[in-house]
């Protein structure tokens, strides 16, 4: 077995380890909200503020990343759209749920872990970049489309309630305060005091293991329910067409090698749970959003496994 295939298989070894606990109620409902509340509040964002305060990130290139990326994401957000309203007949709201869950990779809870064990340390400094946009922008994005398709077609967008709402939203995020915070604390060029710094490295340690195996508990908790056709056709569109798209466009762009395989591999991770809230937020396409998920999350094991066997191929 070569060491990428193993890696790949230890990563959805510890998603399945946590699903198998749900399922078999070893862990209860409630541990598996507060495993993943840990993982994202505490971990993830000590992590990132580790990355943000030693990473160099010479050479990589962030404006062709971020634009070869997120052309992709629209793209994909579209056709998710629009599978859904056109061929599946549902409504505008519930085609904005189809859209974010063809587009939103599970770069947190997935990605991070993902990347790590694959490219190490360097990856992840290419991942900390899309990281830092990626949350805002779908964010926002999703914000707007909520205003313009979430409220009925009889009211206005008001400008002012979106953007307080996004600002609200994006500067609570533990996530966004770790990046800000690792980039403030560098800017100061102190450094961290020992026991600080042995604290920081030791939550930042467990973010990985405990983000996947968080990552199985929610799949047990969601489950699924109805809805299978379109979830399937969506989970496709998240699992093929946006990592094709980013292939391209990064291969059309020339980016480094790294930068370019770990976008791809972003690309190719299956949707996170956001996808989830946002059709709880709109109180439509709950089940469409929640077995889009739990597919395209079981159907990663493989197709993560081909793009890193393609990427691996195209950029060396």
């Amino acid at each position: 077995m070569s060491p990428l295939t193993e890696t790949v298989l230890f990563v959805f070894s510890l998603v399945a380890l946590g699903y198998i606990a749900g399922w078999t109620g070893y862990l209860r409902p409630a541990s598996g909200e507060g495993i993943s509340e840990f993982a994202i509040n505490v971990a993830m964002p000590l992590l990132l503020f580790q990355t943000m305060v030693r990473s160099d990130f010479h050479g990589v290139a962030p404006w062709p990343l971020w634009g070869a990326y997120f052309a992709a994401v629209a793209i994909t957000w579209a056709a998710g759209h629009l599978v859904t309203t056109r061929v599946f007949g549902r409504d505008s709201r519930a085609g904005v749920v189809g859209g974010v869950s063809s587009a939103f990779s599970n770069v947190v809870l997935l990605g991070v872990p993902f990347i790590l064990g694959i490219f190490g340390a360097d990856g992840f400094e290419v991942l900390s970049l899309l990281v830092s946009v990626h949350l805002p922008t779908m964010l926002m994005a999703s914000i707007v489309l909520f205003e313009v398709f979430g409220r009925g077609s009889g009211e206005p967008v008001h400008p002012l309630r979106v953007v307080r709402s996004f600002l609200r939203r994006l500067f609570m995020n533990p996530l966004i305060i770790g990046i800000l915070a690792g980039l403030a604390w560098r800017i100061t060029g102190a450094p961290l005091p020992d026991v600080a710094m042995r604290l920081v490295d030791a939550l930042a340690a467990t973010a990985g293991p405990v983000a996947l195996f968080a990552m199985g508990l929610s799949l047990r908790r969601f489950g699924i329910s109805g809805n299978v056709r379109p979830a399937l056709v969506l989970s496709a569109l998240k699992l093929f067409l946006m990592p094709a798209l980013v292939l391209v466009f990064v291969w059309l762009l020339g980016l480094p090698p790294l930068t370019a395989k770990v976008a791809v591999m972003v690309a190719a991770m299956p949707s996170g749970v956001n996808s989830y809230l946002i059709a709880v937020q709109f109180n439509t396409g709950q089940a469409l959003a929640s077995n889009q998920m739990t597919i395209a999350t079981a159907c990663a094991v493989l197709t993560t496994t081909f793009w890193l066997t393609v990427v691996v191929h195209v950029f060396g």
